[in-house]
């Protein structure tokens, strides 16, 4: 090479660099100074404080599938469009970090939750429609008329924000409406940092709202079939397989996300825990839901991965009939109610009486139970805790409209 040649290499390539460096010099630290993406992993520059300040928290992350599929802290934390975010260390993070960083790589599953009823549905049967734009209410009342552009629930409200924030939202918060635009929280089934599918896949985890005497789905569980079977071959099933390769093989025994999401041996798997489910069972009177065919027979598909349809066929007609029963004692007690109220035994505001307390329980608690217990295997609750409360609740009920019938005649 001769050294007129050498001369102009180098004249370009200084040229290069100073171009580089005048660019460079006029961006903002945090975009010059966040490092290559193997820097920002939990391995490296984002773990040099963290694991001093939140070490388990990367332990979980090192121990996640993103982590192994080379997934960045940034990937996550950067901020989103419509994200309010702030400088951390030179580097640009969102201020809170929602669904819609997640739907950035899991859009299907994103689309399917937010129009669930575990989204704006769940977030406005304690809250109403505060706290959403009106592009979430316009959203929720799409697929749900009615759940969403309604007013915050009256129990809640007497029991007050403490309660509320803490208790009802504690569950309920899962379909909140983001300040970014989105919907909902995809960390509280699948962890913030573990993002696991073996944790969403847990009874337990749905078990944290699912519980309780006025939806005790996760004790029903534990008393069932399917829950002893799990308890005593939990260790030899594959938690972790791939949802849209998910096998009989790998859960020959079935969790609440198997029935209800997952697509076994080939099913369709979905992120709208509504799909599948025909009837209103949380409702006071239980009607079908819209498609309830359809809904029915996914449902039923999931079932004859492991049972012959004349016992699939015998369960729902047993199911049914208890869901009939229940209807019929909450019709009675309901225009019991009914009828007090229009004869002025009782006032307009809701939860200021005690009769009014006993007819919540009557329906919320112990009609929902009988109804849950009957779809879900469990006779105990079907029973003891659905139909003999059901039964002593409507016998209360008309013992008090008596009493309070007489203290009026007595007036």
């Amino acid at each position: 090479m001769s050294f007129r040649s050498v001369f102009v290499a180098i004249t370009i390539s200084g040229g290069l660099l100073l171009a580089a460096l005048l660019i460079n010099h006029a961006r903002p630290p945090s975009d010059t100074s966040q490092p290559l993406p193997e820097l920002v992993r939990a391995t490296g520059r984002c773990a040099q404080c963290h694991r001093e300040e939140t070490p388990a928290v990367v332990h979980q992350f090192e121990r996640s599938e993103h982590s192994r599929a080379n997934i960045t802290c940034y990937d996550c934390h950067q901020p989103g469009d419509g994200q309010e975010s702030y400088d951390h260390f030179n580097f640009r993070l969102a201020r809170e970090v929602t669904s819609l960083n997640c739907r950035g790589c899991h859009r299907t599953e994103y689309e399917q939750f937010a129009r669930s009823r575990h989204a704006l549905p769940a977030w406005a049967a304690v809250s109403g429609s505060s706290g959403m734009s009106p592009e979430h209410v316009a959203f929720g009342e799409r697929h749900h008329p009615g759940a969403v552009d309604r007013p915050p629930n009256p129990l809640a409200r007497r029991e007050g924000a403490a309660a509320t924030e803490t208790g009802c939202l504690g569950c309920h918060a899962i379909g909140r409406p983001n300040r970014d635009g989105s919907i909902g929280s995809c960390t509280e089934c699948h962890s913030r940092h573990s993002t696991s599918i073996a944790l969403a896949r847990e009874p337990r985890t749905c078990g944290q709202c699912h519980m309780g005497p006025d939806h005790a789905q996760v004790e029903i569980y534990t008393e069932s079939k399917h829950g002893a079977l799990y308890e005593a071959q939990r260790s030899s099933l594959n938690m972790s397989a791939e949802p849209k390769r998910l096998t009989t093989a790998d859960m020959p025994i079935p969790t609440c996300a198997t029935c209800h999401l997952s697509g076994l041996d080939g099913l369709r798997v979905t992120h709208d825990t509504t799909e599948r489910l025909s009837y209103w069972l949380f409702a006071p009177v239980s009607e079908r839901r819209p498609g309830y065919s359809r809904a029915q027979a996914e449902m039923q598909d999931t079932c004859l991965r492991c049972h012959a349809s004349s016992n699939v066929e015998h369960f729902y007609q047993e199911a049914e009939a208890v869901l009939a029963a229940t209807n019929e004692y909450v019709r009675e007690g309901r225009a019991l109610i009914a009828d007090l109220r229009n004869e002025g035994l009782l006032t307009p505001d809701p939860f200021d009486e005690p009769i009014e307390f006993l007819y919540f329980d009557f329906w919320h608690y112990f009609g929902r139970t009988a109804k849950h217990g009957a779809f879900m295997g469990g006779a105990d609750f079907v029973q003891w805790h659905g139909n003999y409360e059901l039964l002593l609740s409507l016998t209360e009920l008309k013992g008090m409209a008596a009493e309070l019938r007489d203290s009026r005649a007595d007036h």
